[in-house]
């Protein structure tokens, strides 16, 4: 399993995402789960999965090789003219993948399943973010929805519900996602540290901040025990409930 959020802020787009990755409670292992692509002052371009390990990869391994072998640059990302083709062609690509290790129907579709997020900025246009299905279909964050979430989502969204807005600075956007992170983490042994994260400042088109959190981060230990704290003082704090 995986959790992966992407989030559209004022100041830019903040990616995080977990490592791990198992096939049963004794086969565990670290696998990158977010790449990048830029192209200096050009353009910068995120992607985030979730899903059939195999899927994921056979999808990134396509998509990076049309940027690098000249005979296969059609279609690239990196030629793409806007961030809707590139998620276009990002979800093309998964659908063409599993379309190809599925030959039994929908229920080896649904075996070879994956997500995406899909980030970034090119010259001259906005910064935008995508959320891309299995069907290769993708819909795109707004005001109203301003993070996607895939991989383990359900633990993690009442704080970014709560507690998300537009004009949050990264750092604060950080720490929110950290809470977000800590929760699934306890709740679900399939998602766990490290935790990668990259920020993206409007118009910079290049990577900002991008770093690992490792298991004994003093930050996200400090951020977990003082959310657990603060919880207990918030129940505590709640009016008391009596049986009529």
């Amino acid at each position: 399993m995986t959790y992966c959020v992407g989030m559209r802020l004022d100041a830019g787009l903040i990616f995080m995402s977990d490592t791990r990755t198992n096939a049963g409670v004794d086969n565990i292992s670290t696998v990158k789960k977010m790449h990048r692509w830029e192209v200096p002052g050009e353009r910068t371009i995120l992607i985030m999965t979730a899903g059939n390990l195999a899927t994921t990869q056979s999808v990134i391994s396509l998509l990076d090789e049309r940027t690098k072998a000249p005979e296969d640059r059609k279609p690239s990302i990196l030629e793409a003219p806007s961030m809707f083709q590139i998620a276009r062609e990002v979800g093309r690509t998964l659908r063409e993948v599993i379309a190809i290790n599925a030959t039994t129907g929908q229920e080896a579709d649904g075996a070879f399943g994956a997500t995406m997020i899909v980030g970034g900025q090119i010259a001259g246009s906005e910064p935008r973010l995508f959320l891309i299905y299995p069907e290769g279909n993708f819909i795109e964050a707004s005001e109203d929805s301003p993070f996607f979430q895939i991989g383990e989502a359900k633990y993690g969204k009442p704080i970014l519900v709560r507690a998300q807005h537009a004009d949050m600075s990264f750092e604060e956007a950080i720490k929110l996602l950290m809470v977000s992170f800590d929760s699934t983490i306890k709740s679900n042994l399939s998602v766990g540290l490290p935790l990668d994260y990259v920020t993206y400042a409007a118009g910079s088109l290049s990577i900002g901040h991008a770093a690992r959190v490792e298991a004994d981060d003093p930050y996200f230990l400090a951020v977990s025990n003082g959310w657990g704290e603060a919880l207990k003082l918030a129940f505590d704090q709640l009016p008391e409930f009596k049986f009529d």
